[in-house]
């Protein structure tokens, strides 16, 4: 037997990515949006990165946004929530008749201080209400979700239309309306103050986190990926209240807020919007789904019975409680969002909500929540929701027709869902590269010229060989 040492195993090099913790399908959203961004900018000569659109974006994201973050609860618990459009409405014509007929007969009119908090909590509650007697008859009579939450989406759609006798209601209470977009703004001194808050306090929970796991002994990111995460924290929070604060509100709206204090504008005297009060909103909604997820008994409960049901239950959990409790949940961000679009449009109209059910369904797919339950992100939601309004928005700035902008929808849809079975799925993952590199070409023969066909067929017979030399298709 040799008594000569083997030299020791030299450890893998971790590249940047893995030193980072990035998640990959986190990051193919994040490149995939800023493919999006960078190629309707080209296709519009500039105005689809420019301040106002960037603001306008951001104020159209935040309703079906917020109900994405309720969404990826339900799928992850392994259900479907098809009423949550209906339900906005619903939540969207009580808060109308509170503030326009029932608070004046009782005899508050508007502009009084409480008609808008009275009308919001009315909302809030009615949602909530809602939203757990489906979670009680999905959890306590075991009626499939889908079934539930079917009948509730012709339910609540009609509700709401008696509700109002079919009317437009509006035009609604002005301190209401601050939570529309761009009705309700900061400024930009306020928004600057925020952002640099915000930016200290992401720096701050970055490194908390950091010596958590060094005082308990867990591994840790090398101490220069803390410092990129930190400077890419800060960068994003401050460059987007930079871009909001470009946005100037126009010449003759400034006149008219100086005229109605006494005053006179002075000449070259500009304002930014700065933050709407909605965004804010939509961030502070997110940080605190976010430690629910994380941090609390009833986002481990909601993921654990995601990830095993009968497991979850015979561990302890009451999987009942916990369908009423998360559809209480999604009942109660659909007023909360009912809020947002209504003020927003600053009336109830009979149509406010309409297929939101299937943007907010596909807002939580395309941001990586997994219809078999179990995994799902707050974060990916809001930027499944926010990739969906860029393509809605860039495509319409382009001209493209209303129903082929649904189709590409349809089709991101698909293809989220695709992508996310192969990552998941070893076993496909060929076929799913195969089909991208043969659809690859096919795709640019749509939108593009022969040229770039051919040179798509190249790019695609290129990288099918290099794949084939590597074993992976």
């Amino acid at each position: 037997m040799s008594d000569i040492a083997r030299p020791a195993a030299q450890p893998r090099r971790r590249s940047v990515i893995d030193s980072l913790e990035i998640d990959t399908r986190l990051l193919g959203m994040i490149a995939a949006f800023v493919v999006i961004c960078l190629a309707f900018n080209v296709m519009t000569e500039g105005r689809f990165l420019s301040p106002r659109n960037i603001f306008n974006l951001s104020i159209q994201t935040v309703s079906v946004a917020i109900m994405a973050t309720g969404m990826v609860f339900v799928i992850v618990t392994r259900h479907i929530d098809l009423s949550v459009g209906a339900l906005l409405a619903t939540c969207s014509a009580f808060m109308a008749m509170t503030q326009k007929v029932w608070l004046p007969e009782l005899g508050l009119d508007l502009g009084s201080p409480l008609i808008a908090p009275v009308a919001i909590l009315v909302g809030l509650a009615v949602g909530t209400l809602i939203g757990a007697v489906q979670g009680w008859l999905v959890g306590y009579l075991t009626i499939p979700a889908f079934i539930v939450t079917l009948g509730g989406l012709l339910i609540w759609r009609n509700v709401a239309w008696y509700v109002t006798g079919g009317q437009t209601i509006g035009p609604l209470d002005e301190t209401f309306q601050l939570f529309g977009g761009i009705n309700g703004t900061l400024g930009a001194t306020i928004s600057w103050g925020l952002g640099i808050v915000a930016a200290a306090a992401s720096i701050w929970a970055l490194f908390s986190s950091r010596r958590a796991k060094v005082a308990h002994e867990f591994p840790v990111k090398p101490l220069w990926a803390e410092g990129v995460l930190a400077v890419v924290y800060a960068a994003c929070i401050l460059g987007f209240v930079a871009i909001v604060n470009a946005y100037e509100v126009p010449a003759a709206r400034l006149r008219r807020v100086f005229e109605a204090r006494g005053e006179t504008l002075p000449e070259g005297y500009t304002e930014g919007y700065g933050l709407p009060i909605s965004v804010l909103l939509l961030i502070l909604l997110a940080v605190v789904m976010t430690v629910i997820a994380r941090k609390t008994r009833l986002g481990r409960y909601i993921f654990a019975t995601g990830g095993n049901p009968d497991s979850a239950e015979l561990s302890g959990i009451n999987t009942r409680m916990l369908t009423v409790k998360v559809f209480a949940m999604m009942g109660f961000l659909c007023g909360l969002s009912a809020v947002v679009a209504s003020a927003r449009l600053t009336n109830h109209a009979n149509d406010i909500g309409t297929l939101d059910e299937l943007r907010v369904i596909a807002a939580a797919v395309i941001g990586g929540t997994a219809l078999s339950g179990g995994i799902g992100t707050i974060f990916g939601a809001i930027l499944g929701a926010l990739i969906m309004q860029s393509l809605q928005s860039g495509m319409a700035m382009v001209g493209v027709d209303a129903p082929f902008q649904n189709i590409v929808v349809g089709l991101v849809l698909v293809e989220a869902v695709l992508l996310d079975i192969a990552y998941r799925m070893a076993a496909i993952r060929p076929k799913v590269l195969l089909v991208h590199l043969i659809l690859l070409p096919v795709l640019v023969w749509f939108f593009a010229s022969w040229l770039f066909v051919a040179l798509a067929v190249v790019i695609s017979a290129g990288l099918g060989l290099l794949l084939r030399r590597k074993g992976m298709i």
